[in-house]
């Protein structure tokens, strides 16, 4: 990996680990805050990588429609809508149900 994306991937880090527990935001909210609004992919790549490191609620980053977008990145296919669910979070069909109520933007939050 080239330093720029390790250090990259280490903002989203601090970014996602500062997500509370019962909210949710987007690879783009946080590619947003970071200042590189057209990185949400990369958000994505760095949220893939994250898997192992328990300090890293991967599970609260979403598509801007929230959908779960990443869950085949977990283990056991329903692992990530559990994981939100045990959060209090609504999940059907891979959507988080009542989004807006439960998002959370490190623009204004942070």
């Amino acid at each position: 990996m080239k330093p720029e994306n390790q250090n990259f991937f280490h903002k989203v880090y601090d970014v996602a680990r500062q997500i509370p527990y019962g909210r949710v935001t987007s690879y783009g909210a946080i590619a947003k805050y970071l200042g590189m609004a057209r990185s949400a992919r990369m958000v994505g790549w760095a949220m893939n990588g994250s898997h192992g490191m328990e300090d890293i609620p991967a599970h609260r980053v979403v598509n801007r429609k929230g959908l779960l977008t990443g869950k085949h990145h977990f283990d056991g296919s329903n692992l990530m809508q559990q994981l939100l669910e045990s959060e209090g979070i609504k999940v059907e069909d891979n959507q988080i149900i009542g989004f807006d109520d439960y998002f959370w933007d490190p623009a204004k939050e942070l």
